[in-house]
């Protein structure tokens, strides 16, 4: 059983007005999808990347949905989910470290979370071979890969549909439908199983990307 228990088109400034932008970036809806794009150049390596955090609150079982076009590469996408502080805290607890959009602080700083980067097309072996992973913090924990389906930024002529199933010990994702990896948590090699927490979307400079219609079911 599934329950609707989040609904935002993105449709347009005044729908992420609560969202939390943690680095610099140009947040934008110039064809009525939210545009994601580095506002200080790539040259400056983890400082032009940033994170983009939706305010909510989500339980421990919950669907995720979201529509994604990739538009320029390189670069690189991913969501985060299940993120929270190490101790239980609020991701936005004021006792937690400052995140300003560099990765360490979000894979070895105070929070846990799962996050899946699933477009990947920034260094020459993510250009080459075309995976989807799935890595658990605290820590840096390649836990799972799988296939990416998504055709580079210039073939890409529509959004494609992307799933984020968080049950229990289970994580899967898929694209369009297709599952591109399950992973079951023991909840001891890499470390205690995660519960709620907020999502949000991270991208490296210099990619631009477009986001839409994100949906968060209850899963029963």
């Amino acid at each position: 059983m599934e329950e609707l228990i989040y609904e935002n088109p993105l449709s347009c400034e005044d729908d992420v007005k609560s969202f939390v932008l943690e680095g610099s970036a140009k947040i934008t809806f110039p064809e009525g999808k939210m545009r994601m794009e580095n506002a200080i150049s790539a040259e400056a390596g983890q400082k032009a990347n940033y994170v983009f955090w939706c305010d909510k609150n989500f339980p421990e079982d919950i669907k995720v949905t979201w529509d994604f076009r990739p538009l320029k590469e390189p670069g690189l996408a991913i969501l985060f989910f299940a993120a929270k502080g190490r101790n239980g805290e609020d991701l936005f607890d004021p006792s937690l470290k400052p995140r300003t959009g560099e990765y360490p602080l979000y894979h070895h700083g105070d929070i846990n979370a799962f996050h899946v980067s699933y477009f990947r097309r920034k260094e020459p072996d993510e250009r080459a071979f075309h995976t989807c992973n799935l890595r658990k913090s605290y820590g840096f924990h390649l836990v799972t890969q799988g296939a990416d389906p998504i055709p580079d930024a210039d073939e890409c002529t529509a959004p494609y549909h992307l799933t984020v199933i968080k049950k229990g010990n289970l994580v899967k994702f898929l694209v369009n439908d297709l599952c591109v990896f399950t992973f079951e948590d023991d909840g001891e090699t890499f470390g205690p199983l995660l519960t709620g927490g907020k999502i949000g979307f991270r991208q490296l400079a210099p990619m631009v990307a477009e986001y839409s219609d994100l949906k968060v079911y209850k899963l029963g």
